[in-house]
């Protein structure tokens, strides 16, 4: 049980009155903890697109550049354990420093990746940044779930993560005007369609292959002009992360000098016969472990329909790369407000219930994504992410509600399944490079069955947590 809702649950139990979503002495600790939620949301969103432009950049396959989401995500299943043994042996606070300053160090690695002209030095420090972010999110959001009541938790969580929207619309409008509008190889496949004509009677994915066979050529008949291109676009690629590498060091001493209320026991480290106890206490957790598996799937959808939506809008419509960025930012804009009205609607219908029922709205919308195409496609594309603002915030409280001390290491489990947006990217690059899955419909268009399998079980889970575990 924290600590911080002992007197909200003698209230409670006296009929006093109904638990508070933030008591008064929550406020300040809760707004400090809030502002790290943006940080994740920008880095997200503003690694998102370098898939595409990594893969024109550096002239690799789909599913190579892809690996940029594996080398983001594996962070979560590499760090999420022992950031969770390490904020149940010191502290949240220690746990919010360390975070701050791995990720200022992965994005200012960024410099001598774009200095060596290396993919993989760009996948090291991606890495290292998302080592930080699994330990702000191990964090942040057991934190926020322990400011109050456990009634209360959902909501509290959905109040916090509303603020994660804003950091992705950030990163999504700096990727868009400051990386994608800017890149030289953008500049390359214009002047190259405006050259030739009869591209405008042509299949977008046509258009988009024949552009990328001309950059191919062009980097094998002029070496030292392309390597000039690839240097002046990597040096564009990198501003973002060094801005943002000093935001999150001024961030790292403003939590250094405040100081933050203690919500978890330190009673009982998580060492030895401890550590094997609280394991086998979520091992015996069917509700916990069913929404592991609902958040790996999730998040595996978020990131195919936030990072295939340019590759998309590209093959499918034929925008161009920055063109195809903006509905991505229209899809963050729609998330952000479906974020309030779900935390609104939660006041009103139970947890379980309106998963079960975003999810199946999120099935639904994947069907004309593949099967129809064009902007109506697009649309629906666009339209996923309505229904899928709810769910991470909504699949970590109803798998940590009542967990009291062992939200720490049950959180852990949770952020590792982030790794779901490690795995499944590269699968869908994949099956983008492998041609038709579904005879006659463009490949990136029928890459999308896997998203519509993810919400299948997603759909299962709020099912579950709504008639089996009354959430």
């Amino acid at each position: 049980m924290s600590v911080g809702s002992t007197k909200n649950e003698q209230n409670l139990a006296s009929g006093n009155t109904k638990p508070k979503i933030l008591e008064a002495k929550y406020i300040l600790p809760f707004i400090l903890v809030a502002s790290l939620f943006p940080l994740w949301g920008f880095a997200n969103d503003v690694t998102n697109p370098l898939v595409k432009a990594f893969k024109d950049i550096f002239l690799i396959s789909n599913a190579q550049s892809s690996l940029v989401q594996f080398a983001f995500y594996l962070g979560y299943g590499v760090m999420a354990i022992p950031a969770a043994i390490f904020i149940r042996k010191y502290s949240y606070k220690s746990g919010i420093l360390l975070g701050l300053a791995l990720y200022a160090l992965g994005a200012s690695l960024f410099i001598p990746a774009s200095l060596y002209i290396e993919f993989n030095f760009f996948l090291a420090a991606l890495w290292i940044l998302t080592c930080g972010l699994a330990l702000l999110e191990t964090t942040a959001n057991p934190y926020v779930l322990s400011m109050g009541h456990p009634d209360t938790s959902t909501q509290r969580l959905n109040l916090a993560q509303a603020f994660n929207p804003i950091g992705s619309l950030t990163g999504m409008m700096i990727a868009s005007s400051y990386i994608l509008s800017e890149l030289k190889v953008a500049e390359f496949r214009a002047e190259e369609q405006a050259s030739n004509p009869e591209y405008a009677n042509m299949l977008p994915s046509v258009v988009d292959g024949k552009l990328t066979d001309a950059l191919v050529n062009f980097a094998q008949t002029n070496p030292i002009e392309h390597q000039a291109m690839q240097a002046a676009d990597l040096i564009t690629v990198r501003g973002p992360y060094v801005a943002i590498a000093v935001v999150v060091a001024i961030l790292f001493f403003v939590f250094l000098f405040n100081k933050l209320p203690k919500t978890i026991s330190h009673e009982h480290p998580l060492t030895g016969k401890e550590l094997k106890e609280t394991f086998a206490r979520l091992i015996a957790n069917k509700c916990y472990l069913e929404g592991v598996v609902a958040q790996a799937f999730y998040v595996g959808a978020q990131i195919m329909c936030w990072t295939f939506v340019i590759h998309y809008g590209m093959t499918s419509v034929g925008l161009t790369a920055s063109e195809a960025q903006s509905y991505n930012i229209v899809a963050m804009s729609i998330f952000l407000a479906s974020r309030f009205i779900c935390f609104f609607l939660l006041s009103f219908i139970r947890p379980g219930q309106l998963l079960m029922i975003l999810a199946a709205g999120g099935f639904a919308l994947t069907i004309p994504t593949i099967f129809v195409g064009g902007m109506t496609g697009l649309y629906c594309l666009v339209g996923i992410s309505a229904c899928m603002s709810l769910m991470f915030p909504t699949i970590y409280g109803i798998a940590l509600k009542g967990m009291g001390d062992d939200a720490s290491l049950a959180s852990a489990g949770l952020v590792m399944a982030i790794v779901g947006g490690a795995l499944m990217p590269p699968m869908q690059g994949a099956l983008i490079d492998s041609g038709e899955l579904i005879s006659g419909v463009p490949s990136v268009q029928s890459s999308f069955i896997l998203p519509a399998i993810c919400f299948v079980m997603i759909c299962l889970f709020g099912y579950r947590a709504h008639v089996k575990y009354k959430i």
